[in-house]
């Protein structure tokens, strides 16, 4: 049976992709932040799926995580680490708190390299253990290429995996360990909701990008609502852990043409004109 770490497994699509490969035969251990969250989890889900309290932000709970699943493999690599954590909230960056900012990196990318630091010698990095050598997935954005407005704090972050899933590839590969990228467009998850009860009467309405900042979040809304699901970025897991030539990268963006194709081909000034023009971005 082979052995799979998920972060951020509460809900989305850390939650699909927990219930999916312990569904097909993979011992899953499904990071959550609360007792609730686990059981919740495990409602209706098949196979090993083991709930664990993991914040990756707290190095302590890192550690323990590393334990539990270390114990758990008696010798054995660890074949997956699935670096699916993360927050995103909404924000000009010209006023965006400080703390708020910050916040995006401790969780996006301070905790994810935190954890694939902790997991790497599970993963491969020593001749201690015996089976073959694990992957690395992280999930990124969509915003790992394309920067949005207003979306400034997490498309940094996730622009920031991507090099380092580069990195981590180029490295590791001593041990055989690999690491892939996968970069969603529009995914129907909680987080959509969420948004919308926060920012009916967010933190900007009264400054200078309040209407555009509307306009913004209709579209998001709107969009994360008709987007893929969270079992179809999990069908994208699954090839990543499994497929025996995986891509260094995979993007499954709803309407690829227009949503991704061409948007990461246009001359940026270009983009700058489109984005300006549908959020009704003027110069006064």
């Amino acid at each position: 049976m082979k052995t799979v770490l998920i972060t951020g497994a509460s809900t989305g699509i850390g939650a699909a992709a927990a219930r999916h490969m312990a569904a097909k035969g993979w011992r899953v251990f499904a990071g959550v932040r609360k007792a609730a969250d686990g059981d919740a989890l495990k409602d209706g889900a098949t196979g090993d799926l083991r709930p664990i309290i993991l914040d990756v932000a707290r190095p302590e709970q890192i550690a323990s995580a590393v334990q539990t699943v270390s114990e758990s493999l008696a010798g054995e690599k660890l074949a997956g680490l699935v670096n699916n954590a993360g927050i995103a909230k909404m924000g000009p960056l010209a006023i965006q708190p400080m703390e708020d900012f910050k916040a995006h990196f401790d969780v996006n990318v301070f905790g994810l390299l935190a954890v694939t630091q902790a997991f790497v010698p599970l993963l491969g990095a020593t001749t201690e253990r015996s089976g073959a050598p694990g992957r690395i997935v992280n999930i990124t954005s969509v915003g790992g290429r394309l920067s949005a407005p207003f979306l400034g704090a997490y498309t940094a972050t996730k622009h920031a995996v991507e090099s380092i899933t580069d990195s981590l590839r180029r490295e590791l590969v001593i041990y055989g360990i690999d690491a892939i990228a996968i970069g969603p467009g529009s995914v129907r998850t909680p987080i959509w909701d969420k948004a919308e009860a926060a920012n009916t009467e967010g933190p900007y309405e009264k400054s200078d990008w309040a209407e555009s900042l509307k306009q913004f979040e209709q579209v998001m809304l709107s969009g994360g609502r008709t987007g893929f699901t969270p079992e179809q970025i999990a069908g994208y897991i699954d090839t990543a852990l499994t497929a025996d030539k995986p891509k260094a990268r995979y993007a499954p963006v709803p309407d690829k043409l227009t949503n991704w194709t061409i948007p990461t081909r246009l001359p940026k000034r270009w983009l700058d004109k489109i984005f300006w023009s549908r959020f009704g971005l003027k110069k006064s």
